[in-house]
């Protein structure tokens, strides 16, 4: 302690270093991280979130189709910016746009639906065969009923007891198909709709939030989530469409040259199941194998499509896709199995197409937002 002015002050001893001792390192600065958000608004924030997915899951008929068309708004909205620039009226260019994704898209289903029926017809004939050829499967799965018939005989309380009377209530067959048919085309109708006036507006509900917005700040950030969302977003679907389409090219030519026949439906079939992460491609592996097996003769040839896809698949999933996207997303695999199946279970295949664009939306939200910044931190790969 030293007196100056009448007031102490404390006197810090300063560290001694020997002669032809090296001075000690300063220390580093330790690495910044965002403080902790408050747990009141972690639980009102949990709140929230379980209150908007319930909504999603009570109103998917209303909210699934308004979702698609927000994420095909983000793939479309560069060429609608590109005939903006040719002085295209936007409500010419908007239906211009429309008319050539659905109308590619339909007249591709019609082109596929012969080959897709003429492969139904042949699954009943062909099932006997697919029984012989799995002959040495015989021994496990009767091993494995009458394991099953066992642990049914032990939890059957009373032999004696009187036989329950079911009676099937509900809907027929047909009457499903037409129910589902009814919710496809409304729900399409609703898509298109939707996208129509979205490709329409532009920039107007981003114009409007920053208008609405009270600081220059908060203003800067929305633009900066918007654009951000917006580039990364396309430039994922954009990759993935064109990386599915080699995949669907390269496994269209080897169904050919294992004599599968129709090339294009099995391309197609590898083209649209590669956008469901992880399950799409296993169940393309087990739809080869039992196209292999219905229409090869040869029981090793049969294996050779199943196997031809999936080291197309591996090639493209765990490499060159890795690699394109590498620098936009790195999202935690983990997260990604498990969004997708939260979406399956929410909206179906549909959810599962859009869990891992969401769970990207939700992470560029996430470390653009100071109290989100663990949560972003979190999801990242």
């Amino acid at each position: 302690m030293s007196e100056t002015d009448g007031f102490p002050r404390l006197v810090v001893p300063q560290e001694r270093v020997l002669p032809g001792q090296a001075h000690p390192p300063p220390e580093a600065d330790e690495e910044f991280l965002p403080a902790a958000p408050d747990v009141a608004n972690i639980f009102l924030g949990g709140l929230l979130a379980l209150a908007l997915l319930a909504a999603c899951y009570a109103a998917a008929t209303v909210v699934l189709p308004i979702v698609i068309a927000f994420v095909l708004m983000l793939v479309l909205q560069p060429v609608m910016r590109v005939l903006a620039r040719c002085h295209v009226p936007r409500g010419i260019a908007a239906l211009l746009i429309i008319l050539l994704f659905f109308g590619g898209s339909a007249g591709t289903g019609a082109m596929l639906a012969g080959p897709a029926a003429s492969w139904a017809q042949k699954l009943p004939e062909g099932i006997p065969k697919l029984q012989e050829r799995l002959h040495f499967l015989s021994k496990p799965v009767a091993g494995f009923e009458s394991l099953a018939q066992r642990a049914e005989r032990l939890t059957n309380i009373s032999s004696q007891s009187s036989p329950l009377t079911v009676t099937m209530v509900g809907e027929g067959l047909s009457d499903r198909l037409i129910d589902g048919t009814r919710l496809v085309m409304s729900g399409l109708l609703e898509v298109v709709l939707v996208l129509f006036f979205l490709l329409i507006a532009g920039d107007t509900f981003l114009r409007r939030l920053v208008e609405v917005l009270p600081r220059f700040k908060n203003k800067r950030q929305a633009v900066e989530i918007s654009q951000q969302i917006e580039s990364d977003i396309a430039a994922y679907l954009i990759t993935i469409t064109l990386m599915n389409a080699v995949v669907g090219l390269l496994t269209g030519l080897a169904a050919w040259l294992c004599g599968l026949g129709d090339p294009l439906l099995w391309g197609s079939v590898a083209f649209l199941l590669n956008y469901v992460p992880i399950l799409g491609p296993m169940i393309g592996v087990v739809v080869f194998l039992l196209a292999g097996l219905l229409s090869i003769d040869a029981l090793w040839l049969a294996f050779l499509p199943a196997a031809l896809y999936l080291g197309i698949h591996i090639v493209e999933g765990e490499t060159v896709t890795p690699m394109l996207l590498a620098r936009r997303f790195t999202v935690n695999p983990v997260l990604v199995v498990i969004a997708l199946v939260f979406w399956y279970w929410m909206w179906g295949v549909p959810g599962a197409v859009l869990a891992t664009p969401m769970l990207a939306v939700v992470k560029i939200i996430c470390d653009r937002t100071d109290a989100l910044k663990p949560f972003g931190h979190f999801i990242e790969g």
